[in-house]
């Protein structure tokens, strides 16, 4: 097997969000046995928002400002600048308005539009645990790679808290962090998943993150990839979101197969196909993903113009 270079795994996990997430905008909101009857094979158009083959929503939005917020180090009042600008002047969409915003994300953006610091701007309630900072985290998770990884996962938290700051959702975003960095280091998945969890029960043993243990009681027990698919759930709950993706990763055996089971779960197909292409993308590389999605994808260069300088600036520091 060619070896995978780590700015091959980065900038396919990258893009392997963005083409998750188009491939599931057209079809959001439907149910899997509408996907039973009409499964996704290919990128499609219109549907739900009535867009064009390969438009991207809030999620891929809100992943290239992380990244373009990362290129100058850590600054979460930078990355939530950006946020701003992509809820109020169209920042990083692909038709220039943004579309299907999350509540929390909303709540959190008209915090910051008013004056809170972007740290304190996620909601910490019980009720503010979507998916939300799970589906944009990816370019942190990258950046905090190299870091040791009760570092990393400090850097995270505070990322996720931009518009997600309850424990559940932060932790939520750790573990994917977890799985990202043992993912570019070419681990295998199974072993990717069996580390995470263990350095999870190590890592997250005090308050208030032990107490959110139990919401994660089915990825802890290192036996998600043996549920059958009716027990994996795909709607906007974090929790839901991250056991789906991790699950569609360890059942399948390329990038396309990950992320077309990811979008035909049905429901939040973007972000649970976001989620997904990010760690396949990063586990399989940039070869693995079809071409002719990157191609149809909105503002295709430039988006290639930003991942490129975001690996290149990342790798080199």
């Amino acid at each position: 097997m060619e070896e995978i270079s780590i700015q091959d795994r980065m900038l396919g996990g990258l893009w392997g969000a963005v083409v998750g997430d188009a491939l599931g905008v057209p079809v959001e909101f439907k149910g899997r046995d509408v996907r039973k009857g009409d499964p996704v094979t290919d990128m499609r158009g219109y549907g739900t928002f009535d867009l064009p083959p390969g438009s991207w929503s809030d999620d891929s939005s809100l992943m290239l400002c992380t990244a373009q917020g990362l290129l100058d180090g850590f600054d979460t009042e930078r990355i939530g600048d950006l946020f701003v600008s992509w809820f109020t002047a169209g920042l990083w969409t692909p038709h220039g308005q943004a579309f299907d915003v999350g509540r929390g994300t909303w709540q959190a953006i008209s915090r910051m539009q008013l004056g809170a610091p972007a740290e304190t701007a996620g909601g910490l309630e019980e009720e503010n645990n979507g998916n939300g900072s799970l589906m944009r985290i990816l370019p942190a998770a990258l950046y905090c790679a190299a870091m040791d990884d009760e570092e990393a996962l400090g850097l995270v938290h505070r990322a996720s808290a931009i518009t997600h700051g309850h424990p559940r959702s932060m932790m939520a975003c750790g573990m994917y962090y977890l799985m990202v960095a043992s993912v570019l280091n070419g681990m295998p998945p199974r072993e990717v998943y069996r580390l995470a969890m263990e350095k999870t029960e190590r890592l997250y043993d005090t308050p208030p993150f032990s107490d959110e243990s139990p919401h994660f009681s089915r990825l802890l027990s290192g036996n998600i990839h043996t549920l059958p698919e009716d027990a994996i759930e795909s709607d906007g709950y974090v929790v839901h979101t991250l056991e789906a993706s991790l699950w569609c990763l360890l059942t399948t055996d390329s990038y396309r197969s990950a992320v077309l089971k990811a979008v035909n779960l049905g429901w939040d197909t973007d972000t649970t196909a976001i989620v997904t292409g990010g760690l396949a993308g990063t586990h399989y590389g940039l070869k693995a993903i079809p071409q002719h999605w990157r191609d149809i994808l909105v503002r295709k260069q430039e988006i290639e113009a930003l991942l490129e300088r975001f690996v290149e600036k990342t790798v080199d520091e």
